[in-house]
């Protein structure tokens, strides 16, 4: 996964409500099709990772709403994208910019994008933060635990032999 630290770009500026995850990928381009996690906000509509997807492969590595889908959110920081939670006013005073075609900037380590002369703070949860700044994915997580690994399963071996078909 690519690191994320800063972002500096003219924003893009949607002013609709509910953003279903159908709208950022048709679900006519995928096999299945599931009706969860649905709410108001950004990525509502379903818990398929391929609405990340689909904004990475665009090039869109950073997407701020006032509130998202609990899976889409979650899906956002193991792909790679920082979603900003910021209050309404807030966005709206970010969306003058796109509409301006101003760049603003985003300071993933001291939580702050930047704009003008202004700056607003945002929290992060400092594990996702550590995730995105180091560019560790599920995979690349699991890997800097493998010699714990290793050990955890030459112990089962020696104490349950019989499990093992190797």
């Amino acid at each position: 996964m690519q690191k994320f630290n800063k972002l500096k770009s003219i924003p893009a500026y949607l002013p609709i409500v509910n953003i279903d995850t159908d709208m950022i990928i048709p679900k006519q381009f995928l096999k299945t099709i599931k009706r969860t996690g649905l709410g108001k906000n950004f990525g509502c509509g379903s818990s398929r990772e391929h609405a990340p997807w689909a904004l990475l492969d665009f090039g869109i590595t950073c997407v701020i709403s006032s509130s998202y889908a609990d899976i889409f959110y979650s899906n956002c920081f193991k792909n790679g994208i920082l979603p900003i939670i910021l209050d309404e006013d807030k966005i709206k005073e970010l969306s003058e910019y796109s509409n301006r075609k101003e760049e603003i900037s985003i300071d993933l380590n001291e939580e702050k994008i930047i704009y003008g002369n202004s700056e607003i703070k945002f929290n992060v949860d400092p594990f996702k933060k550590k995730c995105l700044l180091e560019g560790l994915d599920d995979i690349a997580l699991s890997l800097k635990k493998s010699d714990k690994i290793e050990k955890f399963e030459n112990t089962l071996k020696d104490q349950k032999p019989w499990i093992f078909n190797d």
